[in-house]
């Protein structure tokens, strides 16, 4: 397979399904976000601190290769195959934060981003996955995107904010409040 095809150089990509699109259009621009994301999420992978995290934060690489294909696809299109995403993916989150939350003090206040550069690489993930949850319910106002798919990210950015948290404590970062100045 080679990794030029010269199709694009006008300014147009495929989708799976064969129709050509401008890369400028949302449907681009939201799974390119996606995929912006997926490489914020292999620099949290790779931090010392998630190193027993690591099959947890690969499988969910692959759930966002997955939301890219779905993306990827031109609506109405039930002749490629493609993976699924399933409400099983949505749930081990759910109880991967509620594992990690009741390791930690309740929240008392707002946080400023940052401590350390691993707890860094977990916020700009986070705020990358709101963008991209963002440009997902857009595209979705103008044509259905998967339910499933809303959700992940909705929760997947919620897991983000957690690991920050989590990564702080066991890096023995101590939070650093904001205090709005009045």
């Amino acid at each position: 397979m080679k990794i030029y095809t010269k199709t694009g150089d006008a300014g147009s990509t495929g989708l799976f399904g064969g129709s050509r699109v401008s890369k400028g259009d949302l449907r681009i621009e939201t799974y390119g976000t996606i995929d912006e994301l997926n490489s914020h999420i292999g620099l949290l992978r790779d931090q010392e601190v998630n190193n027993h995290r690591r099959e947890f934060i690969i499988n969910i690489q692959d759930r966002l290769f997955t939301i890219g294909s779905i993306l990827a696809t031109e609506p109405g299109n039930i002749k490629v195959k493609i993976p699924s995403l399933s409400q099983k993916d949505v749930t081990l989150l759910e109880k991967e934060i509620d594992l990690m939350d009741s390791q930690l003090e309740p929240m008392k206040f707002f946080v400023l981003p940052g401590g350390h550069t691993s707890v860094s690489c977990g916020h700009i993930a986070r705020t990358v996955c709101r963008r991209a949850e963002r440009l997902v319910i857009r595209l979705h106002e103008l044509e259905k995107v998967e339910e499933l798919v809303l959700q992940y990210l909705n929760r997947l950015s919620d897991y983000l904010f957690v690991l920050c948290r989590m990564m702080s404590k066991e890096l023995g970062v101590t939070d650093v409040p904001w205090k709005p100045k009045m």
